[in-house]
Protein backbone atom coordinates (compact mmCIF):
# COMPACT_ATOMS: atom_id res chain seq x y z
CA UNK A 1 0.00 0.00 0.00
CA UNK A 2 1.53 3.46 -1.08
CA UNK A 3 1.35 6.64 1.27
CA UNK A 4 -1.76 7.51 -0.98
CA UNK A 5 -3.80 4.80 -0.56
CA UNK A 6 -3.35 5.00 3.15
CA UNK A 7 -6.09 7.55 3.83
CA UNK A 8 -8.27 5.49 1.90
CA UNK A 9 -7.65 2.32 3.97
CA UNK A 10 -8.10 4.54 7.10
CA UNK A 11 -11.84 5.87 5.84
CA UNK A 12 -12.46 2.19 5.53
CA UNK A 13 -11.27 0.45 8.46
CA UNK A 14 -13.35 2.90 10.65
CA UNK A 15 -16.64 1.89 8.52
CA UNK A 16 -15.83 -1.38 9.20
CA UNK A 17 -14.97 -1.10 12.96
CA UNK A 18 -18.38 0.34 13.50
CA UNK A 19 -19.08 -3.34 12.38
CA UNK A 20 -18.20 -4.09 15.83
CA UNK A 21 -18.68 -1.11 17.67
CA UNK A 22 -14.77 -0.69 17.85
CA UNK A 23 -11.58 1.71 17.34
CA UNK A 24 -9.11 1.38 15.28
CA UNK A 25 -6.01 1.35 17.00
CA UNK A 26 -3.04 1.53 14.15
CA UNK A 27 -1.98 0.26 11.02
CA UNK A 28 -0.23 -2.89 11.11
CA UNK A 29 0.63 -4.00 8.09
CA UNK A 30 -0.11 -4.82 4.12
CA UNK A 31 0.46 -8.09 2.63
CA UNK A 32 -2.55 -9.60 0.21
CA UNK A 33 -4.58 -7.82 2.98
CA UNK A 34 -5.18 -4.55 4.93
CA UNK A 35 -4.59 -5.25 8.80
CA UNK A 36 -5.42 -2.87 11.64
CA UNK A 37 -5.29 -3.17 15.23
CA UNK A 38 -8.68 -2.60 16.57
CA UNK A 39 -9.64 -2.17 20.04
CA UNK A 40 -13.59 -3.72 21.44
CA UNK A 41 -15.62 -1.78 23.02
CA UNK A 42 -14.25 -3.35 26.23
CA UNK A 43 -10.94 -2.81 25.09
CA UNK A 44 -9.92 -5.95 24.02
CA UNK A 45 -7.25 -5.92 21.50
CA UNK A 46 -8.21 -7.65 17.99
CA UNK A 47 -7.04 -7.50 14.42
CA UNK A 48 -9.01 -6.40 11.93
CA UNK A 49 -8.92 -7.35 8.24
CA UNK A 50 -9.49 -5.55 4.84
CA UNK A 51 -9.52 -8.64 2.47
CA UNK A 52 -8.20 -7.26 -1.00
CA UNK A 53 -11.25 -7.40 -3.09
CA UNK A 54 -10.83 -10.18 -6.15
CA UNK A 55 -8.43 -12.40 -4.02
CA UNK A 56 -10.52 -14.70 -2.14
CA UNK A 57 -14.34 -14.84 -2.58
CA UNK A 58 -16.58 -14.27 0.46
CA UNK A 59 -17.84 -18.09 0.96
CA UNK A 60 -13.66 -19.06 1.24
CA UNK A 61 -13.39 -16.00 3.59
CA UNK A 62 -15.83 -17.69 5.96
CA UNK A 63 -14.50 -21.21 5.03
CA UNK A 64 -11.17 -19.69 6.69
CA UNK A 65 -12.55 -18.31 9.40
CA UNK A 66 -14.84 -21.45 10.28
CA UNK A 67 -11.66 -23.32 9.85
CA UNK A 68 -9.88 -20.65 12.45
CA UNK A 69 -12.94 -21.12 14.98
CA UNK A 70 -12.74 -24.86 14.86
CA UNK A 71 -8.93 -25.04 15.55
CA UNK A 72 -9.01 -22.53 18.29
CA UNK A 73 -12.02 -24.39 19.95
CA UNK A 74 -9.63 -27.17 19.90
CA UNK A 75 -6.90 -25.25 21.70
CA UNK A 76 -4.84 -24.61 19.07
CA UNK A 77 -2.77 -21.38 19.23
CA UNK A 78 -4.62 -19.76 16.23
CA UNK A 79 -6.56 -16.16 15.93
CA UNK A 80 -10.34 -17.32 16.52
CA UNK A 81 -12.96 -14.82 14.72
CA UNK A 82 -14.89 -12.52 16.33
CA UNK A 83 -18.49 -12.09 14.83
CA UNK A 84 -19.78 -8.56 14.58
CA UNK A 85 -22.52 -7.01 16.41
CA UNK A 86 -25.12 -8.66 13.92
CA UNK A 87 -23.50 -12.01 14.25
CA UNK A 88 -22.08 -12.22 11.41
CA UNK A 89 -18.54 -13.48 10.50
CA UNK A 90 -17.91 -11.28 7.64
CA UNK A 91 -18.99 -7.53 7.19
CA UNK A 92 -19.51 -6.16 3.47
CA UNK A 93 -18.05 -2.52 3.07
CA UNK A 94 -19.73 0.52 0.94
CA UNK A 95 -17.23 -0.69 -1.68
CA UNK A 96 -18.31 -4.11 -1.61
CA UNK A 97 -14.85 -5.33 0.32
CA UNK A 98 -14.83 -7.72 2.62
CA UNK A 99 -13.78 -7.28 6.39
CA UNK A 100 -13.39 -9.44 9.41
CA UNK A 101 -12.05 -9.57 12.90
CA UNK A 102 -9.65 -12.08 14.72
CA UNK A 103 -8.42 -12.26 18.05
CA UNK A 104 -4.87 -10.90 18.58
CA UNK A 105 -2.29 -13.00 19.07
CA UNK A 106 0.37 -12.18 21.55
CA UNK A 107 3.95 -11.93 21.04
CA UNK A 108 6.20 -11.16 18.02
CA UNK A 109 7.12 -12.56 14.71
CA UNK A 110 9.59 -15.48 15.10
CA UNK A 111 12.16 -13.12 12.14
CA UNK A 112 11.45 -11.12 9.06
CA UNK A 113 12.48 -11.75 5.03
CA UNK A 114 16.06 -10.89 4.59
CA UNK A 115 17.15 -10.36 8.15
CA UNK A 116 19.74 -13.40 10.02
CA UNK A 117 17.32 -14.60 13.03
CA UNK A 118 17.96 -13.03 16.14
CA UNK A 119 17.51 -15.59 18.51
CA UNK A 120 20.68 -18.37 19.72
CA UNK A 121 20.79 -20.72 17.74
CA UNK A 122 19.60 -23.18 20.27
CA UNK A 123 16.44 -21.38 20.45
CA UNK A 124 16.32 -21.15 17.09
CA UNK A 125 16.42 -25.07 16.76
CA UNK A 126 13.85 -25.36 19.97
CA UNK A 127 11.48 -23.25 18.13
CA UNK A 128 11.33 -24.84 14.82
CA UNK A 129 10.80 -28.24 16.64
CA UNK A 130 7.73 -26.38 18.05
CA UNK A 131 6.71 -25.12 15.22
CA UNK A 132 6.99 -28.52 13.24
CA UNK A 133 4.71 -30.26 16.32
CA UNK A 134 2.30 -27.21 15.92
CA UNK A 135 1.94 -27.90 12.12
CA UNK A 136 0.98 -31.42 12.59
CA UNK A 137 -1.05 -31.14 15.35
CA UNK A 138 -2.88 -28.59 13.16
CA UNK A 139 -3.25 -31.59 10.21
CA UNK A 140 -4.14 -33.97 13.49
CA UNK A 141 -6.98 -31.37 14.46
CA UNK A 142 -8.22 -30.64 10.63
CA UNK A 143 -8.65 -34.51 10.28
CA UNK A 144 -10.87 -34.94 12.95
CA UNK A 145 -12.97 -32.11 11.14
CA UNK A 146 -16.35 -32.79 9.14
CA UNK A 147 -16.55 -29.61 6.56
CA UNK A 148 -19.69 -28.00 5.84
CA UNK A 149 -20.95 -28.62 2.34
CA UNK A 150 -20.31 -24.59 1.85
CA UNK A 151 -16.81 -24.83 2.59
CA UNK A 152 -14.63 -23.78 -0.25
CA UNK A 153 -10.76 -22.76 -0.64
CA UNK A 154 -8.21 -23.12 -3.76
CA UNK A 155 -6.04 -26.06 -4.39
CA UNK A 156 -2.40 -26.01 -3.42
CA UNK A 157 -2.07 -29.39 -5.25
CA UNK A 158 -0.10 -30.22 -8.30
CA UNK A 159 -1.73 -27.90 -10.49
CA UNK A 160 -1.95 -25.30 -8.40
CA UNK A 161 1.81 -25.47 -7.67
CA UNK A 162 3.11 -26.63 -10.99
CA UNK A 163 0.20 -27.12 -13.58
CA UNK A 164 -0.70 -24.45 -16.55
CA UNK A 165 -2.33 -22.51 -14.66
CA UNK A 166 -0.40 -21.94 -11.42
CA UNK A 167 -2.23 -20.03 -8.04
CA UNK A 168 0.10 -17.37 -8.37
CA UNK A 169 0.81 -17.38 -11.86
CA UNK A 170 3.30 -19.37 -14.57
CA UNK A 171 6.59 -18.61 -12.90
CA UNK A 172 8.80 -20.13 -15.36
CA UNK A 173 7.76 -16.83 -17.51
CA UNK A 174 8.76 -14.51 -15.20
CA UNK A 175 10.04 -11.49 -17.76
CA UNK A 176 13.33 -10.82 -15.20
CA UNK A 177 14.69 -14.74 -16.11
CA UNK A 178 17.82 -15.15 -18.31
CA UNK A 179 17.59 -17.61 -20.34
CA UNK A 180 20.40 -19.88 -18.13
CA UNK A 181 17.47 -18.92 -15.49
CA UNK A 182 15.07 -19.75 -17.07
CA UNK A 183 16.09 -23.06 -18.18
CA UNK A 184 16.97 -24.15 -14.60
CA UNK A 185 13.44 -23.10 -13.28
CA UNK A 186 11.79 -24.63 -16.41
CA UNK A 187 14.13 -28.01 -15.17
CA UNK A 188 13.16 -27.36 -11.70
CA UNK A 189 9.28 -27.19 -12.85
CA UNK A 190 8.97 -30.26 -15.00
CA UNK A 191 11.27 -32.04 -12.01
CA UNK A 192 8.40 -31.47 -9.44
CA UNK A 193 5.48 -32.09 -11.76
CA UNK A 194 7.01 -35.88 -11.90
CA UNK A 195 7.53 -36.34 -8.70
CA UNK A 196 3.84 -34.84 -7.69
CA UNK A 197 2.59 -37.25 -10.08
CA UNK A 198 4.50 -40.41 -9.30
CA UNK A 199 5.03 -40.82 -6.07
CA UNK A 200 2.78 -41.27 -3.33
CA UNK A 201 5.37 -41.04 -0.60
CA UNK A 202 5.07 -37.37 -0.87
CA UNK A 203 1.65 -36.72 -2.16
CA UNK A 204 -0.47 -39.26 0.04
CA UNK A 205 -1.19 -36.74 2.53
CA UNK A 206 -3.23 -34.27 1.33
CA UNK A 207 -5.63 -31.88 3.15
CA UNK A 208 -6.31 -28.58 4.57
CA UNK A 209 -3.24 -26.44 4.91
CA UNK A 210 -2.02 -22.83 6.10
CA UNK A 211 0.20 -22.70 3.00
CA UNK A 212 2.25 -19.37 4.04
CA UNK A 213 4.19 -20.64 7.26
CA UNK A 214 6.53 -17.48 6.76
CA UNK A 215 8.48 -15.93 9.73
CA UNK A 216 6.08 -12.72 9.95
CA UNK A 217 3.04 -15.42 10.22
CA UNK A 218 5.12 -17.46 13.04
CA UNK A 219 4.29 -15.81 16.29
CA UNK A 220 6.82 -16.50 19.44
CA UNK A 221 5.35 -15.23 23.13
CA UNK A 222 8.19 -17.13 25.46
CA UNK A 223 8.73 -20.45 24.13
CA UNK A 224 5.80 -21.04 22.42
CA UNK A 225 4.52 -20.28 19.12
CA UNK A 226 1.47 -19.56 17.62
CA UNK A 227 0.18 -19.04 13.77
CA UNK A 228 -1.66 -16.36 12.26
CA UNK A 229 -3.00 -15.12 9.00
CA UNK A 230 -4.60 -18.04 7.32
CA UNK A 231 -5.41 -16.08 3.78
CA UNK A 232 -3.86 -17.85 1.65
CA UNK A 233 -5.25 -21.24 3.52
CA UNK A 234 -6.57 -24.45 1.06
CA UNK A 235 -6.32 -27.63 0.34
CA UNK A 236 -2.81 -29.10 -0.31
CA UNK A 237 0.28 -31.38 -0.11
CA UNK A 238 0.62 -31.07 4.42
CA UNK A 239 4.36 -31.58 3.38
CA UNK A 240 3.47 -27.41 1.30
CA UNK A 241 3.47 -26.35 4.80
CA UNK A 242 7.27 -27.54 6.33
CA UNK A 243 8.10 -25.88 2.77
CA UNK A 244 6.82 -22.43 3.35
CA UNK A 245 8.39 -22.55 6.75
CA UNK A 246 11.91 -23.32 5.13
CA UNK A 247 12.19 -21.01 2.78
CA UNK A 248 13.27 -18.11 4.63
CA UNK A 249 15.53 -19.83 6.27
CA UNK A 250 17.83 -21.23 2.78
CA UNK A 251 20.63 -18.61 3.38
CA UNK A 252 20.68 -19.25 7.22
CA UNK A 253 24.53 -20.90 8.63
CA UNK A 254 22.49 -23.61 10.44
CA UNK A 255 19.90 -24.30 7.53
CA UNK A 256 20.64 -27.73 8.16
CA UNK A 257 19.98 -27.74 11.78
CA UNK A 258 16.28 -25.39 11.48
CA UNK A 259 15.06 -28.25 8.71
CA UNK A 260 16.12 -31.37 10.88
CA UNK A 261 14.43 -29.48 14.00
CA UNK A 262 11.14 -28.66 11.81
CA UNK A 263 11.10 -31.99 10.11
CA UNK A 264 11.36 -33.66 13.76
CA UNK A 265 9.15 -31.55 15.68
CA UNK A 266 6.58 -32.71 12.65
CA UNK A 267 7.55 -36.39 12.58
CA UNK A 268 7.00 -36.77 16.27
CA UNK A 269 3.22 -36.44 15.22
CA UNK A 270 2.56 -37.89 11.75
CA UNK A 271 4.92 -38.96 9.16
CA UNK A 272 7.94 -36.80 7.65
CA UNK A 273 11.14 -36.96 5.94
CA UNK A 274 13.65 -33.81 5.25
CA UNK A 275 13.42 -34.93 1.99
CA UNK A 276 10.29 -34.10 1.59
CA UNK A 277 10.34 -31.05 3.24
CA UNK A 278 13.71 -29.71 0.73
CA UNK A 279 10.93 -30.64 -2.63
CA UNK A 280 8.11 -28.86 -1.11
CA UNK A 281 10.14 -25.77 -0.51
CA UNK A 282 11.51 -25.84 -3.80
CA UNK A 283 8.01 -25.74 -4.96
CA UNK A 284 6.99 -22.62 -2.61
CA UNK A 285 10.18 -20.99 -3.89
CA UNK A 286 9.11 -21.50 -7.23
CA UNK A 287 5.86 -20.05 -6.84
CA UNK A 288 6.97 -17.24 -5.04
CA UNK A 289 8.68 -16.02 -8.59
CA UNK A 290 4.93 -16.05 -9.70
CA UNK A 291 3.58 -13.80 -6.72
CA UNK A 292 6.39 -11.32 -7.28
CA UNK A 293 5.38 -11.24 -10.65
CA UNK A 294 2.09 -10.65 -10.15
CA UNK A 295 2.18 -8.36 -7.15
CA UNK A 296 5.53 -6.48 -7.19
CA UNK A 297 6.43 -3.43 -9.47
CA UNK A 298 8.82 -4.55 -12.31
CA UNK A 299 11.90 -2.66 -10.72
CA UNK A 300 11.47 -4.34 -7.21
CA UNK A 301 14.73 -5.88 -5.92
CA UNK A 302 12.70 -8.79 -4.82
CA UNK A 303 12.58 -10.42 -8.01
CA UNK A 304 16.09 -11.13 -8.38
CA UNK A 305 16.51 -11.94 -4.99
CA UNK A 306 13.57 -14.26 -5.31
CA UNK A 307 15.06 -15.37 -9.06
CA UNK A 308 19.06 -16.19 -7.15
CA UNK A 309 17.22 -18.00 -3.99
CA UNK A 310 15.02 -20.33 -6.67
CA UNK A 311 17.54 -21.05 -8.97
CA UNK A 312 20.06 -21.97 -5.97
CA UNK A 313 17.73 -23.75 -3.95
CA UNK A 314 16.97 -26.05 -7.13
CA UNK A 315 20.14 -26.75 -7.98
CA UNK A 316 20.61 -27.68 -4.22
CA UNK A 317 17.92 -30.08 -4.23
CA UNK A 318 18.88 -31.61 -7.30
CA UNK A 319 22.32 -32.22 -6.09
CA UNK A 320 21.84 -33.69 -2.29
CA UNK A 321 18.31 -34.49 -1.73
CA UNK A 322 17.45 -36.44 -4.91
Amino acid sequence: MTAAEAPAAEVLAAEAAGHWKAQIVRLIGHRENVVFEMALHGGERTALRLHRTGYQAPVAIRSELWWCAELAAAGLPVPRPIETDAGDLLAVLSNGQCASAVTWVEGHPIGELNVPLAFPVAQQIDLHHRLGNLLACIHDATDRLTLPDWFLRHRWDRDGLVGETPLWGRFWEHPRLSDTDKAEVTAARDFLRDRLATDPALTGDIGLIHADVLRENVFVNGHSVSLIDFDDSGFGFRGYDLGTAMIQNLAEPHRAELMAALTSGYASRRPMTEATVALFTLARVLASLGWAMGRLAPDSPIHASHIRRAVSWWQAVRETHF
